[in-house]
């Protein structure tokens, strides 16, 4: 897809707020590991890409108008067979059209899905600090658990660890309860969000849940990037 700067040049003016597709393709390009999605825009279409990637798989609504997928009824996991990945796509572009009438929806995206502990990345821009790096527990209860660290940007890898040993989850992240996570990989990734950031500060938001964290490393499974295009950028 290009550069960074080719993504963000291709986003209409009008529109500040990123697909996912969008937003996991500069995160790809900063090498932040994704999980692949890839569009589908009819039920074959759905079908196959889900065969192709292999089950079980996840659907989730692809509009450039809904920001918030799981609100709308937009998001379907674990589908383990053609015939669930049939019904979701009926029932995830059903669902969109009824709560977002207005809302242009272009299809659903398809991936993998990806088992492992789930914990959340995100940036936001103070206007009096500048750009703040929030590390955290994620999932669909983030707002919830509120078991979050922040640290201004830009951060170097001592301060990756920091975040990391703030928050409450961490014993569980290390692996007191369980088989832990590789936290180097969670390290590495709050650097390069950081430096993303500081590379492109038009980039007034982003929101990285969740993260699946596992013994082999961690990959973004959605991403949404803010971008307030009319800053001065250097290109990654």
């Amino acid at each position: 897809m290009g550069s960074t700067e080719d993504v963000l040049r291709l986003v209409p003016k009008e529109r500040r707020v990123l697909m996912e597709t969008e937003s996991k393709a500069i995160l790809e390009q900063w090498g932040i590991p994704t999980v692949p999605c890839q569009v589908a825009t009819t039920q074959e279409e759905a079908l196959t890409l889900a065969r192709s990637v292999g089950f079980p798989v996840v659907l989730k609504v692809l509009s450039p108008d809904i920001i918030h997928k799981t609100e709308v009824g937009g998001v379907r996991l674990n589908l383990a067979s053609g015939e669930a990945v049939e019904s979701a796509f009926d029932e995830v572009m059903e669902n969109a059209r009824s709560k977002s009438p207005s809302a242009s929806i272009l299809g659903v995206s398809v991936q993998k899905m990806v088992s492992g502990l789930e914990v959340a990345a995100g940036v936001a821009k103070d206007p009096q600090f500048g750009h703040v790096l929030m590390f955290g527990m994620g999932g669909v209860d983030i707002e919830l658990i509120r078991d979050t660290t922040f640290r201004l940007i830009p951060i170097d890898a001592a301060d990756a660890e920091e975040m990391i040993r703030d928050i409450r989850g961490y014993s569980i992240l290390k692996g007191d309860r369980g088989p832990g996570v590789d936290l180097e990989s969670l390290r590495t990734m709050l650097v390069k969000v950081s430096n993303l950031t500081v590379a492109h500060p038009q980039i007034g938001g982003m929101d990285l849940n969740p993260i699946i964290a596992s013994p082999s490393g961690s990959v973004v499974a959605d991403a949404r990037i803010v971008v307030s295009l009319g800053e001065g950028t250097e290109d990654g």
